[in-house]
């Protein structure tokens, strides 16, 4: 029986890692080729100790130290690396994270770096949008990786559904309707993605299709839905609540009015109108069509229906 190759998953018991260990575990086809190393800050912690029962290796490393990464990357076949850009809200930070990571996967001999990467806005928009520092960021160091040369895919998470039930979309005073208030058209395209349920069967099938997705860009998301879209689904599946169920196009003003109310300071404000403002006229990815993505995956993806159907902040709703 060959050796299991080695799978480094950074972000062990967060969504995004925690999911991609999900679907290989369960898989029994790559539960048998790959041995995972899950990298998290504390393997004491519940989440992490529930990994081990699992059979993962799960490693203490701290993203900003360049020998406890090297440490954990040793003897590595594949890398799933994540950062989390809102943890400091410091674009040059998650750069030189990024960099460290894929400087060691090169020096170590990865053979499949698997980077969560997104667009850069500033650059897809003309400049028109220089502030959503958490997209360019990922971006600059996505192609970082492609000028050090590093065996490598990007996958590009879609909109967070949710970001949607209780968050964007809530009941709002005074008449408490169910209402998503966005600073964008009603029919904008929006590629929804459900972080914790799909990044697995996403980063699954880049593994399974090594060479057919080396230095190619993987768009994580199931379709392209509208608010509008998302308000009918709402109502289809919860009639009483959904009757006055409606989306409210609002002013940039208005937009980081709310923000502020909830103490978010004015540069995360403006980064977080000009990441909703760029995806009507420019497309979240560009306007470029998710089908290839789905070629390598071998389970479907979460509809935003199922989403909404199975969404706490919806509870006991009819």
């Amino acid at each position: 029986m060959a050796e299991k190759k080695i799978l480094v998953v950074f972000g062990a018991t967060g969504n995004q890692g925690g999911s991609v260990i999900k679907s290989i575990l369960s898989d029994p086809k790559t539960a048998g080729d790959f041995k995972i190393r899950g990298i998290t800050r504390d393997p004491s912690k519940p989440n992490a100790q529930a990994l081990t029962a699992k059979g993962v290796e799960c490693v203490a490393a701290d993203i900003d130290s360049k020998d406890q990464i090297k440490s954990a990357l040793h003897g590595a076949y594949a890398v799933f690396a994540v950062t989390n850009y809102w943890e400091k809200m410091d674009a040059g930070l998650e750069m030189q994270q990024g960099r460290n990571i894929a400087d060691l996967a090169k020096e170590c001999g990865v053979q499949h770096l698997i980077w969560s990467s997104l667009y850069d806005v500033n650059k897809l928009t003309g400049g028109k949008f220089p502030n959503v520092e958490h997209f360019d960021s990922k971006a600059a160091v996505e192609q970082y990786i492609r000028d050090v040369g590093v065996p490598a895919t990007f996958f590009m998470p879609g909109f967070f559904m949710s970001n949607l039930p209780g968050g964007s979309f809530r009941q709002l005073p005074p008449s408490n309707d169910w209402t998503i208030a966005l600073p964008m058209p009603a029919n904008t395209p929006i590629p929804f993605f459900d972080a914790g349920g799909d990044t697995g069967k996403f980063v699954k099938g880049i593994l399974t299709h090594r060479d057919k997705v080396l230095g190619k860009r993987v768009l994580a998301a199931t379709d392209y839905n509208s608010p509008s879209d998302a308000i009918a689904i709402f109502k289809e599946l919860f009639p009483k609540a959904g009757a006055s169920a409606k989306f409210v196009q609002i002013s940039k003003d208005d937009y980081k009015g709310a923000l502020a109310k909830a103490g978010m300071p004015e540069k995360v404000q403006e980064e977080l109108y000009e990441n909703m403002a760029f995806m009507n006229e420019y497309g979240y990815y560009g306007k470029d069509s998710l089908a290839e993505s789905h070629e390598i995956l071998d389970e479907k993806p979460t509809t935003l229906k199922t989403f909404f159907a199975h969404a706490k902040a919806f509870d006991g709703l009819e």
